[in-house]
């Protein structure tokens, strides 16, 4: 996918130092504020949460209170596997018209995503984590590859839409979010010339790291390292000129203090979402790889689950 640069047509310090400073701060930007919050708060929370099912599932499935072939441990292991095939409903109602009419999108990614979780779990409850046999180890090493793959796949997927349920995103709508196709950003910062630079230099170094992409793995890790520093930079900047504006003018602390928000929130949102516009490229293609790998790895669970059944119910 090819790469636009980060910075607008003109330069930016030249189109901000053409502007003028806003004199009424206008309301908060809660779609910004929200993406900047909303997509690494719910990571975690996701994660944590992941982590902790996950430890209860152990901690359960090690008791030693049941083992895999008493009653408990074998419906356990029915469920799980009942919620692994309820996860292929979402997948086909992509494919069968009949199931598009049922449910929404949002309502139908939410039960994959639960399903995602709770058959593995399930599974790991029954197993007790004790393995006799080859073809059992197969098995729950299949399922826990396909765990791992679907949580890495959120990740990628959150990158690359509006929101978890939200239409997939365009580098477009991504610009458009950001600012990078208006002057509301610059003419708010012109006061401060040096978070001007900071600014131009960060959109400079962002657009570069998204058009080598994972060509330099490094640099694009450390791009959010880099946002934080020039977001800590940009801020004690503004507030200095902010600071010394506010005693030649004589504004008052009240609002000083209303225009330092306004204006470090602005720049951490700004900061964030010209990440976001150079990472989207090497998210998208990520996510294409993943689906690529997830595919086969779900058949051949599907595959070594059958096997594991019938062997079970055989022998």
């Amino acid at each position: 996918m090819p790469h636009e640069q980060l910075v607008g047509t003109a330069p930016f310090i030249e189109s901000i130092r053409a502007s003028t400073t806003a004199t009424a701060d206008p309301p908060p930007r809660k779609v910004r504020r929200a993406s900047r919050k909303g997509k690494s708060g719910n990571d975690l929370l996701f994660l944590a949460l992941a982590a902790a099912l996950l430890a209860v599932a152990v901690a359960l499935g090690r008791s030693g209170r049941f083992t895999a072939g008493s009653d408990f441990g074998y419906w356990v292991g029915v469920a799980g596997g009942v919620a692994m095939l309820l996860l292929f409903l979402y997948p086909l109602r992509k494919r069968w018209r009949p199931l598009r009419a049922v449910g929404t999108t949002r309502f139908w990614f939410a039960f994959h995503m639960m399903l995602g979780i709770a058959g593995p779990l399930l599974i790991i409850v029954h197993s007790t984590l004790a393995f006799g046999s080859l073809n059992a180890i197969v098995a729950f090493s299949a399922m826990a590859l396909v765990a791992g793959s679907g949580i890495v796949g959120r990740f990628l997927y959150s990158r690359i839409h509006h929101g978890l349920y939200g239409r997939r995103a365009t580098l477009a709508d991504l610009r458009a979010q950001a600012g990078l196709d208006s002057e509301e950003v610059r003419s708010k910062l012109a006061f401060a010339p040096a978070v001007e630079a900071e600014l131009d230099e960060f959109a400079r170094k962002a657009s570069a790291t998204g058009r080598h992409g994972l060509a330099h793995p490094l640099q694009f890790m450390a791009l959010g390292w880099h946002a934080k520093v020039a977001r800590r930079r940009c801020t004690r900047e503004a507030l200095r000129a902010l600071r010394q504006r506010a005693a030649e003018e004589g504004w008052s602390d009240e609002r000083l203090e209303r225009r330092i928000r306004s204006r470090s929130a602005l720049i951490a949102a700004h900061l964030v979402e010209v990440q976001r516009v150079a990472q989207f490229g090497v998210f998208e293609r990520l996510f294409s790889w993943w689906h690529v790998l997830h595919v086969p790895l779900v058949y051949m669970m599907v595959l070594a689950a059958i096997a594991h059944v019938v062997a079970v119910h055989m022998y």
